[in-house]
């Protein structure tokens, strides 16, 4: 299972092309637009549900220092799987969702100094683009989706939540 994911998301948004209307990919006839980071304020809960055929549980804390933190949390089978620990940063006029993934022992799987990153596009209400992964906020429910592939093969991931508490 852990050789499957990690080749995964070492493809996570390599290809150019747009998967899906849902979920915008950069290329030249993409601008991004520029955006502050409190835009994203309405993303500070702790969310529980389902994608990638187990449980996932996902919380982000409010920002501070031009940043909000988060932490993404994979089970299948009441196992823990994977985490990942992520962060939206703003510099200048761009913002950004970088993560990197840990195995349940904490061993990572990006080199020390690589993250996986996803540029921001663009903000809609409570929908935010970034290149290759939307986050879309509706009431007490929030969709992930994710371009992926893997070989030939390509999809978009879709991750469903639900607001909760500790």
């Amino acid at each position: 299972m852990k050789t499957i994911l990690i080749s995964i998301v070492s493809l996570l948004i390599i290809n150019t092309t747009v998967f899906s209307q849902e979920v915008l990919t950069l290329d030249s006839t993409i601008v991004k637009q520029k955006h502050q980071l409190s835009e994203l304020d309405w993303l500070t809960e702790l969310w529980s549900g389902e994608g990638l055929g187990g449980t996932c549980d996902e919380i982000w804390m409010p920002q501070m220092d031009n940043t909000m933190q988060g932490i993404f949390r994979y089970s299948k089978d009441g196992k823990v799987v994977f985490t990942e620990y992520m962060v939206i940063e703003q510099l200048d006029s761009n913002i950004s969702l970088k993560l990197k993934h840990f195995s349940k022992d904490l061993t990572p799987w990006e080199e020390k100094d690589k993250w996986i990153t996803f540029e921001l596009i663009k903000i809609e209400g409570t929908t935010a683009y970034f290149n290759g992964l939307t986050y879309s906020r509706k009431e007490d429910e929030l969709t992930i989706k994710l371009n992926l592939h893997s070989g030939d093969k390509k999809w978009v991931e879709e991750f469903t939540f639900k607001k909760t508490t500790l």
